[in-house]
Parts: structure tokens; sequence; C-alpha cells
């Protein structure tokens, strides 16, 4: 395992950032399982699960002695962030994650790809007022703020925050190569900037 001090991860960010695809990359990088928050908040037809039954999932899968999440939920974050060990924000700029959002919303509608639990992008919603790329304006700015605050919060905690994704690739090929000493990226907050 390349950095046994990354044992319990939370990778966040704003919609559209990459979360998944990375807490994916991460769990395969260093043998840990991944899980993806939104797979149990969204059931079918995108009915949302009722909290005990997200809270419950994120407590037995948290419970584990390693593990990679991602996801931005608040209505578990009392169990899993005093759990985990590291965080990784990717904390790009509003245009990059627009655009890769609207890359992504739209491949998923025209290759039909199913989401969680047999949902998938709609064309009807691309637009409409609880839509994803409305969802970006209305959470982005506020997510970075809030992260802050969170952070702030759970001083246990290493940070590695990504500001770019040419710069989370980087992080990702030190980690893969096992270079331990350059992993934690930039810390929070001694470098946290702007």
């Amino acid at each position: 395992m390349p950095n046994s001090h990354m044992q319990r991860i939370i990778v966040i960010g704003t919609t559209g950032s990459g979360k998944t695809t990375l807490a994916r990359q991460l769990g395969q990088v260093l043998g840990l399982p991944h899980a993806e928050q939104d797979a149990w908040n969204h059931r079918p037809g995108w009915q949302e699960a009722p909290l005990a039954e997200f809270r419950a999932q994120v407590n037995a899968f948290t419970a584990q002695p390693g593990w990679v999440m991602d996801g931005n939920y608040t209505k578990a974050q009392d169990i899993s962030w005093p759990r985990a060990d590291t965080v990784v924000w990717l904390d790009y700029s509003a245009p990059v994650v627009f655009t890769r959002l609207l890359r992504r919303t739209l491949r998923r509608m025209w290759t039909r790809e199913e989401l969680w639990n047999g949902n998938r992008e709609r064309w009807q919603t691309l637009l409409a007022s609880d839509g994803i790329l409305r969802w970006f304006f209305r959470t982005h700015w506020k997510n970075r703020t809030r992260n802050r605050q969170k952070l702030d919060r759970h001083p246990h905690l290493d940070v590695v925050r990504l500001r770019s994704p040419a710069e989370t690739e980087r992080w990702l090929q030190r980690l893969e190569a096992g270079q331990m000493g350059s992993i934690k990226g930039d810390l929070w907050p001694a470098q946290s900037g702007g």
C-alpha cells in the first residue's frame, strides 16, 4: 500500500468536479473499498432515501478499518468526518467544473448511462429549477466557503486541496509511484490561499 497514513478518505468537491472518478482511483491504488454517497441517496425514480437509511449506510461503510467515500452530503457528516483521517478536496474554478459538468451531463443523456438504481439524466430536467446545471450555480461558491468552515472544525484531518485537474493527475501519479513524501499536496490551512 503506497501510504499507510491514508486509510479512511473522503473526497469532496462541487458537483461535476470528478469526486467519484478520483475516489474510485484512490480505492484501486490504495486497495480500499470505495462507496459513492449518491448511490445511497438516490433510490429508483430519483426518490430520496429516508434519512435513517442513508445514515445507516454511511455508518456501516465507515465502520470498516479502511475506505474511500465521495460525496458532499451533510446529513451524515457527524458520522463520517470524525472517522476519516484524510479529506481530498477538489477545489477547481467554476469555469473548469461547469465545462466538465456540462460535457458529462450531455454524454450521460446521449448514451442513456445508468447512474444509480436505474436512474438516468433526462433531457427534460437539464435546465429545470432542480436540474444539475442550476444546482451547480446555486452551490459552487457556497460549497467553497462551507468546505473551509467544515475543515476548520475537523483539525484531526489531513487535507489535500487540489486546484486543477492537472494538479490532481500529478498528485495521483505520485501516489501510485509510492512517493509518500509528496502526496499531501496543498495542506490545509497553512497554504489555504483564496
